[in-house]
């Protein structure tokens, strides 16, 4: 199956070097994913009638959203490629992940949207510690 994250990457003029470029395309899109699901969960948090209760779930929910996005970003440019940084990057990501999903799972009884958003944490969390494993 074809997505627009594979198709780019194929599309890029220089040799990308030995990463393993399928779990370079699952790792950015389930960036993706988890940034949009951490959202729209902080949003939905923000509309229950007990949003006071769920404070330290919406703010995992936006760190774990700026977190994935700045790191499907730094993931997507092979310009200048510093595996420091991308490790860094990945282990940031895994670890916000694995807070968010966390506490959402916490209220995921309670709110669908918490039990969706830890899901998708879940799955970023796993791909970017298995991106990490390859480059190591």
């Amino acid at each position: 199956m074809s997505s627009t994250v594979k198709d780019m990457l194929a599309t890029y003029p220089s040799d990308l070097g030995d990463i393993d470029q399928a779990k370079l395309t699952a790792c950015i899109e389930e960036c993706i994913a988890c940034a949009q699901a951490c959202t729209a969960c902080a949003d939905a948090c923000l509309s229950e009638g007990m949003v006071g209760d769920l404070t330290k779930c919406i703010r995992t929910d936006m760190d774990c959203a700026d977190i994935c996005t700045a790191t499907a970003a730094v993931l997507s440019r092979h310009t200048g490629y510093d595996a420091n940084i991308t490790a860094a990057i990945l282990r940031a990501c895994a670890m916000a992940c694995k807070a968010c999903g966390d506490e959402c799972a916490k209220h995921a009884d309670m709110h669908e949207h918490c039990r969706i958003c830890a899901e998708a944490c879940r799955s970023c969390e796993e791909a970017c510690n298995e991106l990490f494993s390859a480059l190591s």
